[in-house]
């Protein structure tokens, strides 16, 4: 691997800050999320990465604004947070996997995120274009890493779990060099686990890295008020059928005084930190351990599953991190970390009861969904054609100093993947 040394196992924080979330498929105005309270709040809790794209509407900027910032200079070096992002998607039936359309939109992502180099970048969504497409990007990035050194490690993202087995395989097969990362979204959740049991061989035989977890809510599906209703409209692709058979496993936890999202981000975070450790990693794991770079040593010395996960209110995020730090909390060695990150000894305890009570849950939940468990809606949908318009110049507009609302047009949509 030319332009990278260690690992990205070695060094990725298990716990991503997704920022999906500043678009207007999550919220009816982005620009009134306070994203730079949510993110200086995410660092302070020891949160160290943040993934993004140039798809999800004004989230580039709106990130990079949040860290351009007296606070985050001050007190979280660059060197000491991941910045993750994406390329090749333009619109929702617009994609660009070409490699003079990759590096611009690399050097756009540099210039909005205001960092000298990026992390982790991936090809978005890559089922919705052709193998050979994919293989040119992969190699136009890492033709970027190696010579140009702004990119530090390189991987593919999408929603089928044959795709992207498929996807990864070949990149393996014509390069020699296996892929750091591979992300799916919501296939791996209270609903649908296909990404441990058909993702998980398959991508660790094809010498992946590192496989992530995003949308531990299958983008919002798993709520007690179902999908999200933002600037978009009703833009989920699960069917009505789907939906009507997580009202019913909704109805369920409602019975035995749970809700939905609660059992299904536990669910997730746990379950996938466990199962997903085999090609998970070892970075920072956020334990509550204040203002202090930590590593999986601090929590019993194994890899854990990387979850990414996103919010739009700071609310949301300390909730979110109070079940994260409590799953922790269950760990081999949960005990000494729970004492040190401020909480009881007998937090430990708790957990591993609360870990039985989430398990029982998630059984009924999966008797419920019946056939519906397991299942993953189509996409692209049959049909779909590539809309793509010939490589134009990019443009990157300014973002308003203030999250206040904007009238600013982007040339890239959002898109929870």
């Amino acid at each position: 691997m030319p332009g990278t040394v260690t690992p990205l196992s070695s060094l990725l924080p298990p716990l991503i800050c997704g920022t999906a979330t500043f678009n207007t498929q999550y919220n009816l105005d982005p620009y009134a999320i306070d994203t730079n309270g949510i993110v200086h709040r995410a660092l302070s809790l020891g949160i160290r990465a943040f993934d993004t794209s140039p798809y999800y509407g004004p989230s580039e900027e709106l990130l990079g604004k949040a860290l351009d910032n007296q606070f985050v200079h001050d007190n979280f070096p660059r060197r000491d947070y991941f910045l993750l992002t994406k390329v090749g998607r333009i619109g929702s039936s617009e994609f660009d996997y070409s490699p003079p359309w990759v590096s611009q939109s690399i050097q756009r992502s540099l210039q909005r995120l205001g960092t000298d180099y990026l992390d982790l970048v991936y090809c978005h969504d890559v089922e919705f274009v052709s193998p050979e497409e994919v293989l040119a990007a992969v190699r136009e990035l890492r033709r970027i890493r190696n010579e140009e050194g702004t990119i530090k490690y390189v991987g593919i993202s999408g929603y089928p779990i044959k795709v992207l087995c498929e996807r990864a395989e070949l990149v393996l097969r014509e390069t020699g060099e296996p892929l750091d990362a591979v992300m799916s979204y919501a296939n791996f959740t209270l609903q649908n686990t296909t990404l441990s049991s058909e993702g998980i061989p398959r991508l660790k035989a094809a010498g992946v890295d590192v496989v992530l977890n995003a949308s531990p809510l299958g983008m919002g599906l798993l709520r007690h008020d179902g999908v999200p209703d933002g600037g978009q409209g009703d833009w989920h692709p699960a069917g009505k059928n789907l939906r009507a058979a997580v009202r019913q496993a909704s109805n369920f936890c409602d019975m035995n005084s749970e809700k939905l999202e609660v059992v299904a981000i536990r669910y997730a975070f746990e379950t996938w930190m466990r199962e997903g450790g085999q090609v998970g990693s070892r970075g920072d794991p956020a334990s509550g351990v204040p203002w202090k770079r930590e590593s999986i040593e601090d929590v019993g010395g194994t890899k854990l599953g990387v979850s990414v996960m996103g919010v739009s209110k700071i609310e949301e995020l300390d909730e979110t991190m109070r079940v994260w730090r409590s799953i922790l909390d269950g760990l081999e060695d949960g005990q000494r970390i729970s004492k040190v990150g401020g909480r009881l000894a007998s937090d430990h305890t708790w957990s591993l009861n609360r870990q039985r009570e989430v398990q029982e849950l998630a059984a009924g939940v999966r008797n419920v969904l019946g056939k519906y468990f397991d299942y993953a809606w189509a996409s692209p949908e049959p049909g779909f054609v590539n809309q793509r318009a010939p490589l134009a110049p990019l443009a990157t507009p300014e973002v308003p100093s203030t999250n206040q609302a904007s009238s600013l047009k982007l040339s890239d949509e959002p898109h929870p993947g």
